[in-house]
C-alpha cells in the first residue's frame, strides 16, 4: 500500500529543548530515530532522509504574527520571560536560541509537506513536529511555532484545494483549529480527552467552525479512563466517514501518543497496540481518499522510553510499508542506549501485549460514556457534510 517515505531529520532537531526536568524532553525523539534505525527502517530503498533547514519569517508568518516572532527571538537572546506572548511560563520556559530551534522544527514539517506535494502520492513523517497548541501570537502547551498549521497554510498557498487534519493527541489540537476556524478548505478533527479534565480545556462537540466553515472543526471529547476499545471505536465512528465525505487532496495527521496509559500528564488508557491500529487506519485512509498523499507528525508523549519511541517507530514502519510485528523484540543496542541516556530500562518487545479489538459504533442506545461522546460529535458535525448522525 505504501510507496516512498521521506523522513526529515537532522540531529540538531533535538535542540528544541526546554531544559532538564521539562516533560517535553528531546530524548524521546532521539530514541525514536535510534529505534527506527535499529529496525533498519531508514535504510529501506523506499525511504529517504531529507535535509532540514529552518522556516524563514515569510513561512512562519503564514500562521504567526511578526510581533510574536520578534518576541520569540528576543526571549531566546535575552533569556527573559515575555508572559504577554506566553514565553517564560512553566509550560514554555525560554531557552537559548529558542527561535532557531523552533523554526527548524517548522522547517522539517515544511520539507515533509513539500515532499508530499511534489511527489504526488508519497508519504512524509516528521516525528519532531506536531506542536499543535501554539497560537498566532503566543506560545502554549510546550509549543512555540505551530508546525502543522504552518505546513497546511503553505499547502493552501501552493494551490491545494482541501486539506484534512486529524489529531489523535490526548490534548485538543486547539492551535490548528484556531488557525483554520473560518476556512472551509480545512477540516480539523481532534480526538482527545475531554477538556473538562485536561488541558487546554477546549475541544467540545459544539466547536464546529466559524461562519461559512460550519462543520469543518470536529471534536471528539472522550471521558477520562477511555482505553483501546473505546478510543478506537470513537476514531472509527467519526474520522473515516468525515474524511471520506470531505474528500481532501492531502491528509495531515498529528500522532501525539500521550493517550497511553503510562503517560504522566493525561488520563486515557490506550496502549501502543491501539495506537498502532490508528496509525494504520490513517495510512489506509490516505490511500483511499487522497491517492496516498499523507503528511504525519509526532506530537505529545511524555513517557519518554517505554511509549514514545515504540509508538512512533510503528508509525514510521507503517508509513514505509513495512509494519513491525508487535511481538518483535526491540534491538539490544537500542535498549542499552535508552538505559545509558535515561537510566530507564526499555521494553523488550514492540507490544504492550494487548488485543486492540473494538466493536464498531452502530448508533444503538447504550450507557457507555464513550458512545455519548460519539453521538454528540456526530450530531454536531455530520449534518454539515450530508451525513446521518
Amino acid at each position: 500500500m505504501s510507496r516512498a517515505l521521506a523522513v526529515p531529520w537532522d540531529d540538531s532537531l533535538i535542540g528544541y529543548d526546554f531544559g532538564e526536568g521539562h516533560p517535553l524532553h528531546p530524548v524521546r525523539v532521539e530514541l525514536t530515530i535510534a529505534l527506527a534505525r535499529g529496525f533498519g527502517l531508514l535504510d529501506r530503498p523506499n525511504v529517504s532522509t531529507l535535509p532540514v533547514t529552518p522556516a524563514d519569517d515569510t513561512l512562519l508568518t503564514l500562521v504567526h504574527t511578526a510581533d510574536y516572532l520578534d518576541a520569540v527571538r528576543r526571549s531566546g537572546e535575552t533569556l527573559r520571560a515575555d508572559i504577554a506572548h506566553g514565553l517564560g511560563t512553566a509550560d514554555d520556559p525560554v531557552f537559548p536560541h529558542m527561535h532557531e530551534a523552533s523554526a527548524l522544527v517548522a522547517g522539517a514539517t515544511l520539507e515533509a509537506a513539500r515532499w508530499v506535494l511534489e511527489a504526488k502520492g508519497d508519504h512524509a513523517v516528521n516525528v519532531a513536529g506536531g506542536l499543535h497548541h501554539a497560537m498566532a501570537g503566543n506560545a502554549s502547551g510546550f509549543c512555540i511555532y505551530n508546525d502543522p498549521a504552518i505546513a497546511i497554510a503553505w499547502l493552501l498557498e501552493q494551490g491545494v484545494g482541501k486539506v484534512a487534519y486529524v489529531d489523535i493527541d490526548v490534548h485538543h489540537g486547539d492551535g490548528v483549529q484556531a488557525a483554520f476556524w473560518d476556512d472551509p478548505r480545512v477540516l480539523t478533527i481532534s480526538l482527545h480527552e475531554s477538556g473538562r479534565t485536561l488541558f487546554p480545556g477546549t475541544g467540545f462537540p459544539d466547536e464546529i467552525g466559524g461562519a461559512g466553515a460550519e462543520g469543518c472543526a470536529v471534536n471528539i471529547a472522550l471521558p477520562a479512563g477511555t482505553g483501546d476499545a473505546g478510543w478506537l471505536r470513537a476514531f472509527d465512528a467519526v474520522v473515516p466517514p468525515l474524511v471520506r465525505a470531505f474528500a481532501p487532496d492531502i491528509l495531515v495527521s498529528q500522532h501525539g501518543c500521550d493517550s497511553h496509559a503510562l503517560d504522566p500528564l493525561a488520563n486515557l488508557l490506550v496502549t501502543v497496540d491501539g495506537q498502532r491500529v490508528a496509525h494504520a487506519a490513517l495510512h489506509a485512509l490516505a490511500h483511499e481518499v487522497c491517492e496516498g498523499r499523507w503528511l504525519a507528525t509526532g506530537g505529545g508523549g511524555y513517557e519518554l522510553v517505554r511509549v514514545v519511541p515504540r509508538s512512533w517507530t510503528h508509525l514510521l514502519a507503517e508509513a514505509a510499508g513495512a509494519p513491525i510485528d508487535p511481538a518483535d523484540e526491540t534491538p539490544t543496542e537500542w535498549r542499552e542506549l535508552a538505559l545509558s541516556r535515561t537510566q530507564t530500562h526499555a521494553p523488550l518487545r514492540m507490544t504492550d501485549g494487548r488485543d486492540p479489538a473494538f466493536t464498531p459504533y452502530d448508533g444503538s442506545a447504550t450507557t457507555e460514556r464513550v458512545d455519548d461522546a460519539i453521538r454528540a460529535t456526530r450530531s454536531a458535525a455530520f449534518p454539515h457534510h450530508g451525513l446521518q448522525p
